[in-house]
């Protein structure tokens, strides 16, 4: 089978390839790394079909250009892919940090969710998100990383939550996406 990627190859990202034997995209390590196309909303496309730059994996970024990925991202209406920014810190940050950005990942989870129908798991994952935030919030020293506001956006994952609960549609991603920062 032929490599299939949907990357640019000026990413720099390992190109996922198809191993027949197990029948999974995986990348020149061995690791299975979906290489089929994704829309905004970060459903799998069928392959070729034309789909959005996804956020590449594993890159280590300061919380600063965390939170402006994400944010560009959100206000983009691809909540998916601004989780995968904020797994990436999550996982590469400082260990005190990573609830914090834990909690921003279900959030943006949640958006993705509520975005896609999924109304019960996206207010779920909305209010688990908001959760974590403040619970990291609670017990660490000001200021956040990277200028986020922690506070505004556990008020904004809990009142999606409640309106999504409430009025059961699917949410509009853009329309729906939170400031990470506060407004001076």
């Amino acid at each position: 089978m032929e490599p299939r990627d949907d990357r640019s190859a000026e990413s720099g990202e390992e190109r996922a390839v198809v191993r027949p034997d197990r029948g999974r995209d995986r990348d020149a390590e061995g690791k299975a790394r979906n290489a089929r196309p994704r829309d905004g909303l970060g459903r799998p496309l069928p392959y070729g079909a034309p789909g959005v730059p996804r956020a590449p994996e594993g890159v280590v970024r300061t919380a600063g250009a965390s939170v402006d990925e994400a944010q560009e991202l959100l206000r983009a209406g691809r909540p998916f892919h601004a989780h995968e920014v904020f797994e990436d810190a999550w996982k590469s940050g400082p260990a005190e940090q990573r609830a914090l950005w834990r909690g921003l990942a279900q959030t943006a989870v949640g958006l993705t969710h509520a975005a896609r129908g999924n109304t019960t798991g996206g207010a779920r994952l909305l209010r688990r998100g908001a959760d974590e935030v403040e619970r990291w919030a609670a017990s660490a020293a000001p200021p956040a990383p990277g200028g986020l506001d922690t506070g505004g956006v556990v008020v904004w994952a809990r009142a999606l939550a409640d309106r999504v609960d409430a009025e059961g549609q699917v949410t509009d991603a853009a329309a729906q996406a939170p400031e990470l920062r506060a407004r001076h």
